[in-house]
C-alpha cells in the first residue's frame, strides 16, 4: 500500500472513531468533560460570593481555633451593600431599656477564643470572621450558603427541625432578654446543628414570617468544626430569599470592634463542673425603630435596620427562647445529636442546660419579667423542657436531651 493510500485509510478510520464516540451521548468522555465544567462554574460562583462577603481588611488576627478575623472599616461592612442601606454609616447607640443595668467592667469581658490572645481590632473597624472556599464547599446547597433551610412552621418539626422552647404570644413585644447557658453538645452529622437562642417573631408562619434571632450554635456545615459559636440570624419572608447567619449577607449592621459574630465562645460549661452563660438583649430603639443587640453585660454588638422588615417594623407578636436541632435520621433512626448539655431537664443545675432571667421589653421601652411563659417540646422523649420561677433566677427553664435513646428510637 502506498503512503498516500495509508494516510487516507488512517484518516477514514479516525473519522469513524470520532463519529461513533459522538453518537454515544452517555459516553464516559462526555461525562468527564461536563463534570469539570460544572465544578468550574461552581468555583466561579463561590469566588464571586467570597468577594462580596470578605471585605478588605486593615488588620487580620489569627485565632487559636484556625479562624482568621479581619478588621474591616465599619462603613465598608457587608450591611451597606444592601440596596436600602447603601451610603449609610452605623447609627449612634440608642436609648437603653428602662431597668437595664450595665456593669462597669464591660470592656474587659472576653467571651471569644480569637480575643484571648490580647489582640483586638482598631477603633473604627469591626471584626469579621473570614469566610473561605472550604466553608462554602461544605454547604449542602452552595447557592443557599449562610441561610437556614426553610421550615413551614416554627412550632412544628418540619424538615427534621426539633425544638424545646419557652414562649409568650398574644401581646406586643418590643424586645427580649435572657442569660443562656453555653455548652458544647455533640453534633453527629455535618448537615445537622444544635443551637440555643432567642427568637423575636412577627407575622404568620407562612410566606411573610419576620424573625430576629441570636444565641449560640454548633454547625459543622457552616463553620467546619464543633465549637459553640455566637450567631445572629434574620428573615423577612419565612427563610425564603431574605436574611442569613451573621454577616454572610447584607443586613445586620455591626457597631462593635470587640465581638466577632460567628466566632467561637469560650469558656463553656461542663457536666457537674463550672457553669457559664451569656446574656443577650434584643430591643427596639424607640427613636429610630431599629432592633439592637447587646452581648454580655453592656456590649452593644449592632442592629438590624427596621427597613429590612415588614411586620417587625412595629413590634413582635411572639418571643421564643430555647433549643433547636436538626434530625436527618441517619441510618433510619433518630439522630444522637444533643440539645443543650445533652441531658434532660430533670437533671437540673450543673447537668441540664438552662435559660434564666427571662424578660421582655414593653411598649414604653421598659424591661419587665416574662409572664405567662408556656413551654413546648415537640419530641419530649428526645429533648424536653421544664419551667420555673424563683427569686434569684426570675423566670427560667431547663431544657435539652440526648436525642436517640430507648424512648426515642
Amino acid at each position: 500500500m502506498s503512503s498516500s493510500c495509508l494516510m487516507i485509510f488512517i484518516f477514514i478510520l479516525l473519522l469513524c472513531l470520532l463519529s461513533s464516540s459522538a453518537s454515544a451521548p452517555n459516553s464516559t468522555s462526555e461525562t468527564v468533560t461536563l463534570r469539570p465544567q460544572r465544578e468550574i462554574q461552581k468555583l466561579k460562583y463561590i469566588r464571586k460570593q467570597l468577594e462580596k462577603i470578605n471585605k478588605p481588611a486593615i488588620k487580620t488576627i489569627q485565632s487559636s481555633d484556625g479562624d482568621k478575623i479581619d478588621c474591616v472599616p465599619s462603613h465598608h461592612q457587608p450591611a451597606f451593600d444592601h440596596p436600602l442601606l447603601q451610603g449609610q454609616t452605623p447609627m449612634d447607640p440608642p436609648e437603653m431599656p428602662i431597668g437595664h443595668h450595665s456593669q462597669e467592667n464591660e470592656s474587659h469581658e472576653n467571651f471569644q477564643l480569637w480575643s484571648l490572645s490580647g489582640e483586638s481590632c482598631p477603633e473604627g473597624t469591626i471584626p469579621i470572621r473570614r469566610t473561605t472556599e472550604q466553608d462554602m464547599l461544605r454547604a449542602s446547597y452552595v447557592r443557599r450558603f449562610g441561610r437556614k433551610i426553610r421550615r413551614v412552621r416554627r412550632d412544628s418539626s418540619s424538615n427534621g427541625h426539633e425544638h424545646a422552647v419557652g414562649y409568650v404570644s398574644g401581646s406586643q413585644y418590643y424586645g427580649a432578654k435572657a442569660s443562656i447557658n453555653v455548652w458544647s453538645p455533640r453534633v453527629t452529622s455535618q448537615y445537622e446543628f444544635s443551637l440555643s437562642q432567642i427568637w423575636v417573631i412577627a407575622g404568620s408562619f407562612a410566606d411573610d414570617l419576620n424573625t430576629i434571632e441570636a444565641g449560640w450554635q454548633i454547625s459543622p456545615e457552616l463553620y467546619g468544626d464543633t465549637n459553640p459559636r455566637f450567631f445572629t440570624y434574620w428573615t423577612s419572608d419565612a427563610y425564603q430569599a431574605t436574611g442569613c447567619y451573621n454577616l454572610l449577607c447584607s443586613g445586620f449592621v455591626q457597631t462593635n470592634n470587640r465581638i466577632a459574630i460567628g466566632a467561637a465562645i469560650s469558656p463553656v460549661s461542663s457536666y457537674e463542673g463550672g457553669q457559664f452563660d451569656i446574656s443577650l438583649l434584643i430591643w427596639k430603639d424607640p427613636k429610630h425603630g431599629h432592633w439592637w443587640l447587646q452581648f454580655g453585660s453592656g456590649t452593644l454588638v449592632g442592629y438590624w435596620p427596621v427597613s429590612l422588615f415588614t411586620h417587625l417594623r412595629e413590634h413582635g407578636n411572639m418571643v421564643q427562647f430555647g433549643g433547636e436541632i436538626v434530625n436527618t435520621r441517619p441510618g433510619g433512626s433518630h439522630t444522637t445529636t444533643q440539645m443543650g448539655s445533652g441531658h434532660f431537664a430533670g437533671e437540673g443545675f450543673g447537668k441540664a442546660s438552662y435559660f434564666r432571667n427571662l424578660q421582655m421589653v414593653d411598649w414604653d421601652n421598659t424591661l419587665i419579667p416574662i409572664s405567662n411563659l408556656k413551654v413546648l417540646a415537640d419530641h419530649p422523649n428526645c429533648y424536653d423542657i421544664r419551667g420555673g420561677v424563683n427569686r434569684v433566677w426570675g423566670n427560667y427553664f431547663y431544657y435539652g436531651g440526648p436525642g436517640k435513646n430507648s424512648k426515642c428510637p
